[in-house]
């Protein structure tokens, strides 16, 4: 009799379960939020100029707008994605994930919304890879506990005569960065990864695959079903109305490459298209107390003289401004010269009024970091130099600091997460270089004389 009795019991207790679960979607929509757990990396989700961006944060965002609700966004390191969803601290994870027979035994997957494969990632003076068995003799620098981790450990027990060297805490962006300056031999990467991080280091060669082609999705807790086939309707709509196209071709869709030191190219430039923008760009230089050469640098940097000039990011015209920054600044169309360049004038005047406690050059310099990155991120950088004991007021200390915060045992005890740190340094010695040249090409010019290059 008591067997009899417990049977219902259990039964209703299991209903009752079920339906609060089923009820996830419900009470986010009553809370009017949706936190979502990813990763802070170049693919997932990170900031640039101060706004939030990534392939799984654009798609994240769209699915919160989709479900008429705001979206939070919540990045526990890599291991811990799946305890966190456990944990309630987060409704789902969009994090790149590949579907794999241990990881559905405790999460629910979504249906695949992207393939990937896993690709050896070597420098460009590697000798080239036609097949795995290549692979004989070579040591392979991975995370530990990652799907390539397993992948590799399997072909080695086929009898693969490989080296693994496993990591606890470097993310695959930075085995990739470590490639790249010579300093590993090879890692592993999921095709998505290495085609976007073939835009960020060009000397890195994205080799052969080693595993048949792995399904990503997202994932909810075990019963959500309703969670669930939202995000399934939700990724089929996307599919259907372009919308998923638009979001990857932004990310990984090849890019043109720019020689960004190329002289020959940017003195026909300063005489082809420079002469175009040069008084609008000397007023606005003039009203915001700023060299006009400078300006025109930037504006070379930025957009090489081309006002219809758009970037994966989204950010557009001479300027490259974002559409929160062209909001702010009071202008309506990124592309019209004028209204471009008087905003980006503009908006660099603000940075630079920011940095009081720095004296020029150094203010100058990270002031045009902030341009390009974000004031957010250089804010991070002078508080890492702080702890380091450097002048965060030093552009020689940030030089040092800003390339740290694209390594997880920095940027995960900052305010404001991961960042493509040595994009900055680049960019300030790039538009240095373009300044230097530009200087003596307006005393040619203003003296009669003929540019030295055309």
């Amino acid at each position: 009799m008591k067997t009899g009795r417990t049977g219902p019991i259990l039964l209703c207790l299991g209903l009752l379960i079920s339906c609060a679960r089923e009820n996830a979607l419900d009470r986010i929509r009553e809370k009017g939020s949706i936190s979502v757990l990813t990763r802070n990396n170049a693919h997932c989700y990170y900031t640039y100029r101060d706004a939030p961006m990534g392939f799984e944060y654009d798609l994240a965002r769209a699915f919160s707008r989709y479900a008429g609700v705001k979206l939070k966004v919540v990045t526990p390191p890599w291991e811990g994605l799946m305890s966190a969803l456990d944990q309630g601290k987060g409704d789902f994870i969009a994090a790149s994930m590949s579907i794999t027979p241990s990881r559905a035994k405790r999460v629910a997957f979504s249906r695949p919304y992207l393939t990937v494969r896993q690709m050896v990632i070597i420098h460009k003076s590697h000798p080239p890879l036609k097949r795995i068995r290549d692979l004989a003799g070579e040591t392979i620098h991975v995370r530990k506990g990652t799907t390539y981790a397993e992948r590799l450990a399997q072909l080695k027990r086929r009898g693969l005569d490989i080296r693994i060297r496993l990591y606890d805490d470097i993310p695959t962006e930075e085995l990739i960065e470590m490639v790249a300056r010579k300093e590993i031999e090879m890692t592993i990467a999921d095709s998505n990864i290495a085609l976007l991080n073939r835009r960020y280091f060009p000397d890195v060669r994205v080799s052969i695959a080693i595993e048949k082609p792995q399904s990503l999705a997202w994932a909810v807790k075990k019963g959500e079903t309703a969670l669930l086939t939202e995000i399934n309707r939700f990724f089929e709509k996307i599919k259907e109305d372009g919308t998923f196209d638009r979001i990857y071709r932004k990310y990984y869709a090849a890019v043109e490459v720019f020689d960004y030191l190329d002289l020959k190219k940017y003195h026909r430039r300063l005489e082809t298209r420079l002469p175009r923008y040069e008084k609008i760009i000397r007023r606005a230089a003039g009203k915001y107390g700023f060299d006009w050469r400078l300006i025109a640098a930037v504006i070379y940097q930025e957009s090489h003289f081309d006002p219809e000039a758009r970037s994966f990011t989204g950010v557009e015209g001479l300027m490259q401004l974002t559409r929160d920054t062209a909001s702010d600044m009071e202008i309506e169309d990124r592309t019209d010269p004028e209204q471009s360049i008087m905003a980006g004038v503009k908006y660099l005047r603000r940075l630079y009024d920011k940095y009081t406690e720095a004296s020029d050059p150094d203010r100058l310099y990270i002031t045009l970091a902030s341009y390009n990155v974000g004031r957010s991120h250089v804010l991070d950088a002078q508080e890492l130099a702080r702890k380091m004991g450097l002048n965060p007021n030093s552009w020689s200390a940030l030089e040092r600091t800003l390339p740290l915060l694209r390594e997880s045992r920095y940027y995960r005890k900052t305010r404001h997460g991961y960042c493509r740190g040595t994009e900055p340094v680049r960019y300030v010695n790039r538009i240095l270089t373009y300044y230097d040249i530009l200087k003596r090409e307006a005393v040619d010019r203003e003296t009669g004389a003929r540019p030295t290059s055309s």
